[in-house]
């Protein structure tokens, strides 16, 4: 006999994260020894903090040019997520691949591409880097590796098999190879071209390294209102593929899970499974405000994550080493204002596509 929908909500309800347990990601060194194994300089350290400092204050102007009406089209935000794009993105090595789901700001801004031409492309502009036709959810930039962001849930993730098949059979780099990287929502785990594609990755034994964004909501519904199995890693069992979990809200941990697999993988190619534990500060989308939100998740919850805020563990680790303090934090913090202010006024600036432009890059002459 089916549960009723009040049992379900009942017994998703029931259940709450802890955002502070070691089951929110599992074990890992201390940061100090993460830096030491991995020979990460202050500098490193430094650029990884004004990077996340970029990424958040970029989604929060993102977030006032919606409600200004400046947008084309929808808007997805990554406040709170940026430690899994950096700790995983950071591994990456020209040649590679990346494709995100339609929150892809920040891989695009990690990989190199211009802030103006991301922002332009957000606002529906010619200058944008897919010259304004595919707006937030679709950013395209080929020649920092970013194979792009997709609006259909789970749609990304037929398309890596295809690219890391390309990949592995590449001819010129046979003992350093190239890998895809694919980052994915929980939303996107009961779609079946995932459970198809995982099967094909793992059966050709394919270097893609999947990046489960595990923020707890698919848009509104918590993972155990949607999965029968919350152990999402685990479903990577299914398909003899080697998995772990890891606290997405710490830069280190991700970036020590990250960049073990990926150097086995660039020697070995075979798929992996990251289940990356975070939380977004903000709705799923732009108009999912407060309001909205109440009805799925409650306030004590959201405060309860915002303590492990990616920004402020990071912050907290070069404070304790003596590379940061609060006058170097307020003119980094500044500069990254600065970078999101000048990327919408580019993107203000920019011409909207002409009639003609309409059918450039989409059919072959």
């Amino acid at each position: 006999m089916a549960a009723s929908p009040a049992a379900v909500k009942s017994r998703g309800a029931s259940k709450k994260y802890d955002a502070h347990s070691a089951k929110a990601g599992g074990k890992h060194a201390p940061a100090d020894a993460v830096i030491k194994k991995l020979k990460l300089s202050d500098d490193e350290l430094l650029h990884t903090y004004q990077q996340m400092l970029d990424i958040r204050h970029f989604e929060e102007q993102c977030n006032r040019a919606f409600r200004a009406g400046k947008v084309g089209g929808y808007l997805h935000l990554y406040i709170g997520q940026e430690a899994v794009s950096q700790g995983v993105l950071h591994t990456y090595k020209p040649g590679d691949q990346a494709l995100s789901s339609y929150r892809d700001h920040a891989h695009c801004l990690i990989l190199g591409s211009d802030p103006g031409k991301i922002m332009a492309e957000i606002f529906g502009k010619s200058d944008g880097v897919s010259r304004g036709k595919g707006g937030s959810m679709h950013l395209f930039d080929r020649d920092k590796g970013f194979a792009g962001g997709y609006g259909i849930v789970g749609g990304n993730v037929p398309l890596s098999v295809g690219l890391g098949w390309a990949l592995k059979h590449k001819k010129d780099l046979k003992d350093n190879r190239n890998v895809c990287f694919c980052f994915l929502g929980d939303g996107s785990m009961n779609a079946g071209g995932f459970h198809e594609s995982l099967n094909m990755a793992q059966l050709y034994e394919l270097p893609i390294l999947y990046v489960l964004e595990n923020n707890k909501y698919a848009m509104g519904t918590s993972v155990e209102r949607s999965s029968a199995n919350t152990d999402l890693a685990s479903r990577a069992d299914s398909y003899a593929m080697a998995h772990s979990k890891v606290d997405g809200q710490d830069y280190f941990a991700v970036r020590e899970a990250a960049q073990e697999v990926v150097d086995n993988m660039r020697r070995h190619p075979a798929p992996y499974f990251l289940e990356t534990v975070t939380y977004r500060y903000v709705g799923h989308g732009a108009a999912d405000g407060p309001e909205t939100q109440s009805t799925y998740r409650n306030t004590e919850e959201l405060e309860e994550w915002k303590k492990r805020d990616p920004i402020l563990i990071l912050g907290g680790v070069l404070r304790a080493r003596g590379i940061l303090d609060d006058a170097k934090h307020e003119a980094m913090d500044k500069q990254a204002i600065e970078m999101a202010r000048q990327a919408a006024a580019f993107a203000d600036a920019s011409p909207v596509c002409t009639r003609e432009e309409l059918t450039q890059d989409v059919y072959v002459d």
